[in-house]
């Protein structure tokens, strides 16, 4: 695997080997040194013109872990801000000796052009591009739903039969699109739910099933319910009445937590905005993934940084 960039590029046995590899990682995290000589010599830049904590954070960790040494570029304060290109700043990497960049970005496609630029001689991890996708993320839901449903030692198990419901600002999210084609390439049934204003155009051409009503969705009993955050900063329209009323027809509170089967599982990429579209019950509550999901997104991303480095599988 020389790059990841989409999830839609995966054939399920590569998404498979990649969750099977993450298992290997989960267990340096229970050793008393966590770390392996994996990627010793390697240089990984964590390069981010988007702000984010919790996904810089996790491929820093991952990289550490691995052996790897840690670059992170900011691009608020740096010559990106001055109005350097993207051309001039992987050319900049490059020069440096960068092995492998991981790459935040405002607009959709940025992985790929550099992917695809002759700029840099680097493996390309996409964290996020605009509103097209956030593979890393789907793979470590992906991984966590494989982990609730078989144990911890889940190693070949795909994700047939799972009925999972995205719910929430689909039209903004880069989670539910990589998580649509990665659950169903898997295996697994995906619904979504969400105001018809907040459903992108061409959903009719995905692999899913649309429903406007949450409560008629909820009643299929899934299995899983991820419940996606309302991303204020990228509307720049009215989408919805009030959060009050967005929050009272989508949103998943007490009552709707009460619904939903005793073994089922509820999940949040973060961050969340408790009240509007999840109630701190079920954010809390035993049937939550939303820790686990930051603790497997580690594992997920050693996998990743591994396997474009290396190019192989197996134990450490």
């Amino acid at each position: 695997m020389r790059h990841l960039l989409s999830t839609r590029d995966l054939s399920r046995d590569e998404a498979i080997t990649i969750l099977d590899v993450a298992e290997d990682m989960a267990d340096v995290a229970e050793r008393e040194v966590r770390k392996v000589p994996a990627l010793r010599g390697k240089t990984v830049v964590n390069l981010f013109f988007e702000d984010s904590t919790r996904t810089r954070i996790s491929f820093e960790a991952a990289a550490k872990r691995l052996s790897a040494d840690v670059i992170n570029f900011s691009a608020k304060g740096s010559s990106v801000s001055k109005g350097e290109s993207l051309k001039d700043t992987a050319q900049t990497l490059a020069a440096i000796g960068a092995d492998a960049v991981v790459i935040r970005h405002g607009a959709s496609g940025a992985p790929y052009v550099l992917a695809n630029s002759g700029w840099i001689d680097a493996a390309i991890v996409n964290a996020g591009d605009g509103t097209h996708e956030h593979p890393t993320q789907a793979l470590l839901d992906a991984f966590t739903i494989r982990r609730r449903l078989h144990g911890a030692d889940s190693r070949g198990h795909d994700l047939d039969g799972v009925s999972v419901t995205i719910v929430g600002d689909i039209l903004h999210s880069r989670v539910a699109r990589s998580n649509t084609w990665l659950l169903s390439t898997l295996g697994a049934s995906v619904t979504l739910v969400a105001p018809a204003t907040l459903l992108p155009i061409g959903v009719e051409n995905w692999p899913v099933e649309v429903r406007y009503d949450l409560d008629i969705a909820l009643g299929a009993k899934p299995d899983v319910v991820m419940m996606l955050r309302i991303q204020g900063e990228r509307m720049h329209a009215a989408f919805f009445p009030s959060a009050r009323e967005y929050s009272r027809i989508w949103g998943l509170d007490d009552e709707r937590l009460a619904v939903l089967a005793a073994d089922s599982i509820v999940m949040h990429p973060g961050p969340m905005n408790r009240g509007l579209e999840i109630s701190a019950a079920a954010a809390d509550s035993p049937r939550s993934t939303v820790r686990e999901q930051v603790a497997n997104g580690v594992s997920i991303r050693m996998a990743v940084l591994y396997l474009t480095l290396s190019g192989e599988g197996g134990k450490q």
